[in-house]
């Protein structure tokens, strides 16, 4: 670890190849965290640990400790020092930044660590002035890099540290008596409870990892929330996103905010053909392929902040013997019938083909790759011997017909049981319109007798004499993963899901999930004949579109829910995007122009713009101590009553699950609060020439910023939780009403930005490296 660097550099000036050496040297200290010792000489010249050293590129690999030989990294750093460097030096920009971005696509040494290399900081100083000058949407590769790179905190420290060496110093100018300084955003990273004056009673509690499981308490709303759990065979996108964990965190998070006892279940759906199909094509067990996904699913999630009390897996014991026993009640009370059916067999594979190994048209629509158990173009659920022209997906061949005999759930004989069941829930539960108008579709055509079994062996087994060489279909098991992944979680977990009159159950999912949800899985609950906890609210998304298209992995078209975070853009905005255009009743369109405007409008010019101007007052004329309270007048009570509508107004949209509109209505409470600040004219004048009243201004807004950060929270928590810190005051329960209850003496931490700008050009960048394979 370097101890000490000393810096001889000439008077900084920039355009000179010294320019780009020194902020080369900066970055590279502020990743190891040493401070640089600077003295102006006429040569540039660094000593590092008392080693007088010349060449700039070999001081950063020095104080980086990156001097091991690796061919990519060795050929990119001498290739910028030897050609790129002196031609950016001449200003010949194009013709550099052309073939730095070949290099990038070519060599990946660039930006692929969690910390910044040598080869990042070295091509960062030495591009800075030149990106400033050029159209960087012509270089995709190099303008991504370059923006994830620039949003690393020690690389603003190193640019500011430059920069503060070659501004001209403007003359101070002269303050009045009462006038301070400008406020500076600062970093706060605790709350003081000692500086605090609030009302302890309204505020929320979250419960910490210490605590015991959650379960239902009587007397109480307990509330229980899943969402659809995401296939284990790839990397979710955006629209799997939103259309699931997303959308159930949001309303999990209102839960816990109103009082309510609530557990949220997720986890990865693991068993079944498509697994088996994707280890196949990695090469690897379907065992190393589920742990590998289980882990990338979970980092994705945890990434975008999705607050699980638990995240398990359908690979479990307690999932084998939860749904055997599931299976064992539903086939003693004769809901299981046996039938010989008619299935396509690959020849060449020697195997009966799963749905999912099976792709042709679909008899429906014509859509000629439609899977076996589904069409994506029209939505219908097939069986794969009605696709025409089928073929097998491992090998091309065409299958034949093979008869094979399985297990089926009498969904005939339970159609009258669920129509009550759908009747009664979907009023009293309030689903949402699509919901509720896929489910009838199926209960109107008449429900038919539907296989619970397949010819695989990644699966559930099969407990029952004669069908020992099968497991049960995916879609039987898995909404019992729900249960399973719960006991896993606790060993009262009968108390969640056998226990209808005191737990509510809440189910997240896209539109293609519903009937599994509402039809199969309740019929499955019925035919126990056990008092099961059954689905009082389904929360539908249609479908998230991109950019006119599709989400395609195979085509590298669309954000991924990895892609999210190496664009460097925070967890809240892609939050707030998402949720504020949630494909509630039609489907919806994800556009880089409506996610950068969102951004640069809303967030910053409506929350951060109303938050930041707050609290920056108060520090810089109140010393960041709240004023004793004063009296309110009439603008505060009109306030009052606006704010008390639209939290009304709130509550109710979110107790429906109304998310989109929920996030609507928490930002007119910002409107509505910067409406109050240009009303209250707060400024310097206010200030000075009627203090009273600027004492009831701060005091009110701060409060109102308070209730602000709950009513965020669901939807954006990494924004609320900088609020709170800002403020120095935890997160409050979302009441019913507006009040003041942070009093006068109450000490704020400090101002500090809610979301920075991002630059319009990065619409094209982001285009071209998420629009598809070139």
């Amino acid at each position: 670890m370097v101890q000490s660097i000393t810096l001889t550099v000439p008077k900084l000036v920039p355009s000179q190849r010294h320019f780009a050496n020194t902020l080369k040297v900066f970055i590279a200290a502020k990743v190891v965290d040493v401070k640089v010792t600077q003295q102006q000489g006429d040569s540039f010249s660094v000593e590092v640990d008392g080693v007088a050293l010349q060449d700039p590129n070999v001081v950063v690999r020095c104080i980086l400790g990156d001097l091991d030989f690796d061919l990519s990294r060795s050929y990119c750093v001498e290739k910028e020092s030897s050609q790129l460097g002196p031609l950016i030096t001449k200003k010949k920009y194009d013709a550099a930044l052309k073939e730095i971005n070949q290099l990038m696509e070519q060599h990946k040494v660039f930006g692929n660590t969690d910390k910044l290399t040598s080869v990042d900081a070295i091509y960062y100083g030495s591009l800075y002035e030149a990106l400033g000058s050029v159209d960087a949407a012509k270089y995709p590769t190099l303008a991504a890099w370059t923006h994830l790179t620039g949003q690393s905190e020690v690389v603003k420290a190193a640019v500011d540290l430059i920069q503060q060496q070659i501004q001209t110093k403007a003359p101070k100018k002269k303050h009045q008596a009462n006038e301070k300084k400008a406020v500076q955003s600062v970093q706060i990273t605790q709350l003081n409870p000692a500086d605090q004056k609030l009302n302890k009673n309204v505020l929320y509690v979250a419960p910490t990892a210490t605590d015991a499981k959650v379960t239902p308490k009587d007397g109480e709303h307990n509330i229980l929330i899943t969402s659809a759990l995401p296939y284990v065979n790839n990397i979710p996108h955006l629209g799997n996103i939103i259309g699931s964990t997303l959308s159930a965190d949001c309303y999990a998070r209102y839960c816990r905010l109103r009082g309510y006892n609530t557990l949220y279940i997720c986890g990865t759906d693991e068993y079944g053909t498509a697994t088996e199909t994707k280890a196949l094509e990695e090469g690897v067990s379907c065992q190393a392929l589920c742990d590998k996904y289980n882990a990338v699913h979970s980092k994705v999630y945890e990434w975008f902040g999705i607050s699980f009390d638990y995240f398990g897996r359908t690979t479990t014991e307690k999932q084998t013997q939860i749904t055997q026993d599931i299976f064992k009640k539903v086939n003693d009370n004769g809901y299981i019938i046996q039938d010989t059916m008619t299935q396509l067999y690959c020849e060449k594979c020697s195997r009966f083909l799963a749905d999912r190994y099976v792709e042709g048209e679909c008899p429906n629509c014509k859509y000629e790759d439609a899977r076996g158990d589904q069409c994506d173009a029209c939505g219908r659920l097939l069986n794969a011997t009605e696709l025409v022209k089928p073929r097998c997906k491992l090998d091309g061949n065409t299958p034949i017909t093979r008869d094979s005999r399985h297990l089926f759930l009498n969904l005939e004989k339970l159609q009258s049981g669920i129509e009550a069941f759908v009747e009664k829930s979907t009023v009293e539960g309030k689903w949402s319109s699509n919901g509720v108008n896929i489910t009838h579709s199926w209960l109107k055509e008449g429900l038919h007798p539907r296989c619970i079994t397949r010819d695989l062996k990644w699966g559930t087994p099969v407990p029952l004499a004669g069908f020992e060489d099968k497991v049960f279909y995916v879609w039987f098991d898995a909404c019992i993963g729900y249960p399973s992944i719960t006991a896993n979680y606790t060993d009262d977990w009968e108390k969640w899901w056998k226990n209808p009159d005191q737990v509510k159950l809440y189910q997240f999912m896209g539109k293609d999930n519903v009937p599994f949800h509402s039809v199969i899985f309740p019929g499955t609950e019925l035919a126990t004949q056990e008092r099961w906890t059954m689905v009082n609210h389904i929360s539908t998304t249609e479908y998230l579109n991109y950019e006119g298209g599709k989400f395609s992995k195979s085509r590298n078209v669309g954000v991924f829910g990895t892609n999210a975070e190496e664009t460097g853009i925070s967890p809240s905005v892609w939050r707030y995007y998402l949720l504020s255009g949630r494909p509630e009743s039609n489907d919806s369109m994800f556009t880089w122009n409506e996610f950068i405007t969102k951004n640069n409008t809303e967030l910053l010019n409506n929350l951060g713009n109303f938050v930041n101007r707050a609290i920056k007052f108060v520090v810089a004329k109140y010393d960041g101590m709240l004023p004793a309270d004063a009296p309110l007048g009439e603008l505060e009570t009109k306030l009052a009553k606006d704010v008390n509508e639209l939290l009304a107004q709130y509550v109710d949209q979110m107790e429906k699950v109304k998310l989109r509109a929920g996030l609507a209505t928490a930002m007119a409470v910002s409107a509505r609060g910067n409406q109050y600040l240009q009303e209250s004219n707060l400024s310097n004048q206010l200030f000075n020439d009627q203090r009273a009243q600027c004492d009831a201004v701060v005091t009110t807004a701060v409060n109102l910023i308070h209730l602000l950060a709950s009513l965020i929270s669901p939807f954006m928590p990494a924004t609320a939780d900088s609020i709170s810190l800002q403020i120095n005051a935890p997160l409050r329960q979302i009441p019913d009403t507006f009040a003041l209850d942070i009093h006068g003496g109450h000490k704020l931490n400090g101002a500090d930005y809610l979301f920075t700008r991002i630059d319009e050009k990065m619409e094209d960048v982001w285009k071209s490296k998420y629009g598809g394979k070139k």
